[in-house]
């Protein structure tokens, strides 16, 4: 079975909607390829380790989270952009990246998945543009919590608790908030939606000390790690649709 570049742009533009964000970036076709599509890779950033990966794998298009352009980026085609696209047009790859919409959708996005992925479904959404997500949860403490993440996960990962833990008295986890990628600046509104806990893939110097002060434990498990499961989700979902071939191809990132 086969696909045509503009047919396949649909179908992702139908499922993510990116007409709905402000993003960062632009989302849909970023490097048009071959124009008929047989097998798709999918991956959470279009690093030149994901594109040769996909080379080797024949695929005719590639569908990422982090693709290449964005807002006030250099825009010289040198060094690694000239190397990325080199590789890309030489081999006739259409690359398609979603940013905000792949956080986004509420069954196939990266939020929603890390949360199958960790045992929740979200109840209720927060931040900009609704990206954050709170469900009901029950650990005894952030630390339980977090010990929670990193077994789901694979992974270490940091866990700062409010000055009362750190004293001895746990406050439970009975809502947790959560918002993938760099999203700590989600937290305050993670409280504002009753959240006891949140979890997103970074944490900054100040975040500690907020995380600390205002009696909500902050987990930041991983930029890569809470962004690769919407990808190979929303690729397999449109592959599946038409018959299309369709890899997940992990590139490790330990950020």
């Amino acid at each position: 079975m086969s696909i045509s570049r503009t047919e396949l742009l649909q179908a992702f533009d139908g499922l993510l909607q990116p007409e709905r964000f402000k993003d960062y970036g632009p989302n849909g076709l970023q490097v048009e390829g071959k124009a008929e599509i047989t097998r798709i890779v999918s991956g959470v950033t279009a690093s030149r380790a994901l594109i040769e990966a996909a080379i080797a794998a024949r695929a005719d298009a590639v569908f990422v989270h982090h693709g290449l352009f964005w807002r006030g980026q250099d825009g010289r085609v040198t060094g690694w952009m000239k190397q990325r696209l080199q590789l890309l047009l030489a081999h006739d790859i259409n690359l398609y990246a979603y940013h905000l919409p792949l956080d986004a959708h509420p069954e196939w996005g990266n939020n929603a998945q890390l949360g199958r992925v960790l045992g929740w479904v979200a109840d209720a959404r927060f931040g900009e543009q609704d990206l954050g997500c709170v469900a009901p949860a029950a650990f005894t403490d952030g630390r339980a919590l977090a010990d929670h993440v990193a077994h789901a996960l694979g992974r270490p990962v940091t866990l700062v608790q409010p000055e009362a833990a750190e004293n001895g008295t746990a406050r439970p986890v009975r809502r947790v908030g959560w918002c993938t990628g760099g999203a700590q600046g989600y937290f305050e509104s993670a409280i504002a939606a009753g959240a006891d806990a949140f979890i997103t893939g970074e944490i900054s110097e100040p975040q500690a000390h907020l995380a600390r002060e205002m009696g909500v434990s902050f987990i930041a498990a991983g930029h890569h790690a809470t962004e690769r499961y919407g990808a190979p989700a929303v690729a397999a979902q449109v592959a599946g649709r038409y018959g299309l071939a369709h890899q997940f191809i992990e590139i490790d990132n330990p950020a």
